[in-house]
């Protein structure tokens, strides 16, 4: 049974940081491309970061760029999301994924909320 487990959301002032974890069981974890996704109220879900099996790229929406790092532990089957610099508008369900051609799970989510 595959299970994405998020943990590390809370609300946070902004200017503040956060970091999201999410473990990964009942998937060859190194084969998968992981994601962080979050949806605002009202708004369509949206790719944050990605980062491919092995780590050696990245990428990440616009908006985060610079504030938000995405990285890997194969090793303990968890992807991460630092973020920093919150502001107001990263206030979101933040979901993990994990994808390997077809094959495509999601995590439950966990809420990050930054105040103003």
């Amino acid at each position: 049974q595959v299970q994405l487990v998020e943990s590390g959301g809370g609300l946070v002032h902004a200017g503040g940081s956060l970091r999201l974890s999410c473990a990964a069981s009942g998937v060859t974890f190194s084969r998968y491309v992981m994601s962080w996704y979050r949806q605002a109220p009202g708004k369509e879900r949206e790719l944050v970061a990605r980062i491919v099996s092995e780590g050696s790229r990245t990428d990440y929406v616009e908006s985060v760029k610079g504030r938000f790092t995405i990285s890997r532990d194969n090793a303990k089957n968890t992807v991460y999301l630092q973020m920093n610099s919150l502001k107001p508008e990263d206030t979101a369900v933040y979901y993990c994924n994990a994808n390997y051609g077809l094959l495509r799970y999601w995590g439950q989510g966990t809420q990050v909320t930054v105040s103003s």
